[in-house]
């Protein structure tokens, strides 16, 4: 089956057709580096780091462009505001933009231009706009002429007339029509500023993506991306000054992420429902916020919620108890045979069959349109299937059959990790960092918890019930749930209804 990918440019999903057999060249718009980024850029983040990953495990050879844009009009605000340099500001934002990609298991791009270090490439591609009549200088700024280009608007497929209501552009009386937007902007006092035909003065933001994208990935290349709020004004502007450029097309694929809205309504800082993402990654496991926006559709809005991502987390906690019980019963076996040994019962059959299909069914899940969402319902069926197995306590025995078997579906598991970025953690570590975490939030520490339950178990020993008793309702009232078993008394945190 070939790869099929849902094309924002025709409104249609089509068989994904290389420019160049067995290569991809991929640009998505980077962030704007003046301030810390939120959980909408981790969604777009997460959502090309999976189309990247996908198609290097399909076989192709993958060039990965994201940029940075650090010069902009929020940038020269901060930096004023701060009594620094714009450098100095996008610097700090794009060193704290990669320790939380990092955190969030993103692998880095083959490329990751920077605007400021590509305007001679911005001014060169502005003079050929020039030269085939699509710009015109007015006072020392440059605009398209948006009328000129007589495709305008087949990406949002808007008309004219629909523009001008929905247009983000700025009200300019010099401009020959409302809707041209600025290629070259002229210098103002403070602000950074470069030599150039026009004078002095610094680039407009849709120009830096396809300057910078067909700098490392020529003309024509394959997929370009972006959230579903770029496609007007800056995507269809992008197609415009491109193909105006070198009269060429310019993207084959428009692939665009949906939106991230907050407990049913869209994120806003107005709205004091801006998060980001430090502020999650403080509160839940890397994996976690992966796994809640891989389980939706690419396409398709998601709603963060708190309810919505501890759903996300009893999930995941169950997909890393069968790991840890797997990794259990496999310990200090030789379980590396390739084929069943014995003849299998009929459970063990159904079980292979259903871990043998997983790559193939995730595999087609995949190819149609990146559907994470799909792949992930058929990872939840076979983890299901494998606790059945393992927890069936009279037909479970311990056999060269089952120690395969097992191993088998934790390989299969491993195979996929590799692609979506989860599971990648030892399932002892996973559920130890979040008991530390969970010891954390609690007004008291572990060695005051277990410095209690030891005087509890003098209590009973002493049969000092009141005792035991008021120690237990103490603990319990910050947080702590004690639990006496044969082996002992365990403690847990309490969790919230």
């Amino acid at each position: 089956m070939t790869v099929r990918i849902y094309n924002t440019l025709t409104g249609t999903k089509e068989e994904f057709i290389p420019t160049q057999d067995g290569k991809v060249g991929m640009y998505v718009c980077g962030v704007t580096v003046y301030d810390l980024c939120h959980i909408g850029h981790a969604r777009s983040a997460i959502v090309f780091d999976i189309i990247f990953q996908y198609l290097k495990y399909r076989g192709y050879d993958v060039t990965y462009v994201r940029n940075f844009t650090d010069v902009d009009d929020k940038i020269i605000k901060k930096a004023g505001s701060e009594n620094v340099s714009c450098r100095e500001v996008s610097e700090r934002y794009i060193n704290e933009f990669k320790k939380d990609m990092k955190q969030l298991g993103i692998e880095s791009p083959t490329i990751e231009p920077k605007a400021m270090d590509h305007i001679a490439d911005m001014i060169k591609t502005i003079e050929q706009l020039f030269e085939n009549g699509y710009a015109y200088q007015v006072e020392g700024d440059v605009f398209f002429s948006v009328s000129k280009f007589k495709e305008y608007g087949k990406l949002s497929g808007r008309a004219i007339d629909e523009m001008y209501a929905g247009a983000r552009i700025e009200v300019d009386e010099r401009k020959e029509n409302p809707l041209d937007f600025v290629l070259w902007k002229a210098s103002k006092e403070g602000e950074p500023s470069w030599d150039s035909p026009w004078g002095k003065g610094r680039p407009g933001w849709h120009i830096e993506c396809s300057s910078m994208s067909q700098k490392y990935l020529g003309e024509t290349f394959d997929i370009h991306g972006g959230g579903k709020d770029l496609i007007f004004p800056h995507h269809e502007n992008e197609i415009a000054q491109s193909e105006g450029a070198t009269g060429k097309p310019f993207v084959r694929y428009w692939v665009h992420n949906g939106f991230v809205n907050i407990d049913k309504e869209k994120m806003s800082k107005s709205l004091g429902n801006f998060f980001t993402i430090k502020e999650v990654l403080e509160r839940y496991h890397p994996e976690v916020i992966r796994l809640f926006l891989l389980s939706s559709h690419y396409r398709s809005p998601v709603d963060f919620s708190d309810k919505n991502i501890e759903k996300t987390k009893k999930g995941l906690d169950r997909i890393y108890s069968t790991l840890r019980n797997i990794d259990a019963l496999l310990a200090g076996e030789d379980n590396k045979e390739c084929i069943l040994l014995d003849n299998p019962d009929e459970t063990e059959g159904e079980l292979y069959e259903t871990l043998s299909q997983l790559p193939r069914r995730f595999e087609e899940a995949m190819d149609d349109d990146f559907n994470t969402a799909l792949a992930i319902g058929y990872i939840y069926e076979s983890v299901k299937a494998l606790n059945r197995y393992i927890s069936d306590k009279e037909g479970f025995k311990k056999s060269s059959n089952s120690l395969f078997i097992l191993n088998y579906g934790r390989e299969r598991l491993k195979e996929i990790s590799s692609v979506l970025s989860l599971f990648n953690t030892d399932p002892k570590g996973y559920f130890e960092r979040q008991r530390q975490k969970e010891i954390s939030e609690l007004k008291i520490d572990e060695g005051e918890i277990l410095g209690l339950i030891e005087e509890r178990a003098d209590a009973r020993r002493e049969k000092n019930w009141a005792l035991a008793d008021d120690i237990r309702d103490r603990l319990h009232q910050r947080g702590v749930i004690l639990e006496d078993t044969p082996d002992g008394t365990l403690w847990k945190v309490k969790k919230d209804d």
